[in-house]
């Protein structure tokens, strides 16, 4: 595991503990449960591959701890917006605020601007941020292998379902795709960042995708292209998560569309 990432772990225990001092874990269980139901962020996906277009969940991200500042006129509902008129499946939030400069406010304005399901985009720790982000209007959430036991994953994966709501599961390596078996998402993304040195590579997917037979795969970092998109097409990849190429472009509902069409 990376320096960073124990570093953002860390930070997330913290802010678990600040967040049930504020609201109890009772209380925030009651608000995912008065929250309306869920948009269909599996469906939403299917929808694309059933009429042979690549999926792609847009990632809205201000900032990042290995990049800093990457875009400075930042502004959620727009940026939403852009990305549904452009093409997308459903949206990704960064809600980390120390180190993504994200917020929960940002997702909750996203997901209201547009009809496009959207996922909390954090590093998730404890079950506590499940009926969080539910409580905020999230329709799926994260979960990282490298951050969370076996036992945790499972535990936590059974929340989201029970809530209505559909889990990512991001895998690097084929370790955690063994920790993962008993998992039941059918959605498995597979970041193409080595959490170690940081370089990205497009290999990382292809080397994993013979032992995801049957799951939906996503991969995610490293998508700047249009060959980039039709390399993972002709390997029967359909599902994109891309977030920092579109969020540099000047014209970001323009830039997915040429990417995908």
């Amino acid at each position: 595991m990376s320096d960073i990432l124990q570093r953002i772990l860390a930070t997330k225990a913290d802010e678990v503990a600040a967040a049930q001092a504020r609201i109890p874990p009772a209380d925030i269980r009651a608000q995912a449960a008065d929250t309306a139901a869920a948009r269909d962020f599996i469906g939403a996906i299917r929808q694309k591959h059933a009429v042979g277009q690549a999926a792609v969940i847009a990632e809205i991200k201000k900032a990042s701890p290995s990049k800093g500042l990457i875009r400075a006129d930042f502004d959620p509902p727009a940026i939403a917006r852009a990305y549904a008129e452009g093409g997308a499946a459903c949206l990704s939030v960064l809600t980390d605020e120390p180190y993504f400069q994200g917020s929960p406010a940002y997702l909750q304005q996203a997901r209201t601007a547009v009809s496009l399901p959207a996922l909390r985009k954090d590093f998730m720790v404890d079950p506590y941020q499940i009926y969080q982000a539910r409580a905020w209007g999230a329709d799926a959430i994260l979960l990282i292998a490298a951050a969370l036991e076996q036992g945790q994953l499972e535990e936590m994966e059974g929340i989201a379902h029970e809530l209505g709501m559909a889990v990512l599961l991001e895998l690097h390596d084929e370790d955690e795709l063994a920790r993962c078996a008993n998992l039941t998402t059918p959605l498995w993304g597979v970041n193409n960042r080595n959490l170690r040195t940081f370089e990205v590579s497009l290999e990382q997917t292809l080397r994993l995708l013979p032992q995801l037979e049957g799951k939906i795969v996503v991969t995610e970092s490293g998508i700047f292209t249009r060959d980039d998109i039709r390399l993972m097409q002709d390997k029967q990849v359909h599902t994109f998560l891309i977030g920092e190429s579109l969020m540099r472009a000047d014209d970001i509902r323009t830039a997915l569309h040429k990417l995908i069409t």
